[in-house]
């Protein structure tokens, strides 16, 4: 169920206010470019500057707009145990297919306390959780061994590895077996990570082509790699340059280049700056994508 292409939303804003419009369009933008799912206020949609009300919101909006037609990985995660169990509690109300959990952030928490953070969420929820690592950001990594702990409970479905680390890719599987739903969080490696055994990507690159990166990863779960790593090859440009400033600053300004919404980001995040906007372009342009 969750594999493929599945697109990180950014949170278009109107000014200080959350744009439910273009937000509503965007999504069906997403389910009609074949898109494999949606992630809700993960990292990509500003999670840490958007409200509690405004989070619940984007969630029931993005229940509401895709229809079942395709799943809604809801971004829960906090690093208080007890509002990532609220949020995860939330998004099974509201019909949510499952939850995307990140590691706690900042508070640092030993192997024990990770375990015990994800225990209480799975044991006062019923939808899949998928575990979010990600050290880069959350300055924790999730070992295999502590994985492997919390993938014997009830709702604990797989990851989303922001580690960069292909080596975990292997490592996952030999500990958890096949089952175990492995989604790349970087784009750029994600033609090495399905061949080791991902099925796909939580993508800020499919914001922007959608189309393309479903096509991707269709072919690379039907292991057609030789075609895969042509459309990989094409799309690495975008991929890189969607990080050419703080994730989602480039995609928000693509997607405005692309007539869909506002470029307008929370501080402490500003809009791109002309080098970065330039760069931008010319990425897009070669792509056709404006």
């Amino acid at each position: 169920m969750f594999k493929g292409s599945i697109t990180a939303l950014v949170t278009p804003f109107k000014g200080d206010n959350l744009d439910i419009n273009s937000y509503e369009k965007f999504i069906e933008f997403q389910i009609s470019s074949g898109s494999n799912g949606i992630v809700p206020c993960g990292t990509t949609g500003e999670s840490p500057t958007i409200s509690n009300t405004e989070h619940k919101k984007l969630i029931e909006i993005a229940v509401k707009s895709s229809n079942g037609r395709i799943p809604v990985i809801a971004g829960t995660g906090s690093n208080s145990t007890e509002e990532a169990v609220e949020m995860t509690k939330f998004a099974e109300v509201t019909k949510s297919d499952a939850a995307l959990v990140v590691t706690p952030y900042y508070n640092k928490p030993t192997q024990e306390g990770l375990y015990q953070h994800y225990k209480k969420i799975n044991d006062n929820c019923g939808i899949p959780i998928i575990i979010y690592n990600i050290p880069g950001r959350s300055v924790v990594d999730m070992s295999v061994d502590t994985m492997a702990r919390l993938y014997e409970l009830k709702n604990i479905v797989g990851v989303k590895d922001a580690t960069g680390d292909l080596k975990r890719v292997t490592e996952q599987k030999n500990k958890m077996g096949k089952e175990f739903i492995m989604l790349s969080g970087n784009d750029e490696n994600t033609l090495e990570f399905n061949k080791l055994g991902g099925v796909g990507c939580i993508s800020v690159s499919a914001n922007v082509a959608p189309e393309m990166c479903s096509n991707f990863h269709g072919l690379c779960n039907s292991n057609k790699f030789d075609e895969a790593k042509k459309l990989f090859n094409k799309l690495l440009p975008l991929h890189d340059v969607m990080f050419v400033e703080s994730n989602p600053v480039p995609a928000k300004y693509s997607l405005n280049l692309m007539g869909m919404m506002s470029e307008n980001v929370r501080l402490p995040l500003v809009t791109a700056e002309d080098i970065s906007k330039e760069k931008i372009k010319k990425v897009l342009n070669n792509l056709s994508l404006i």
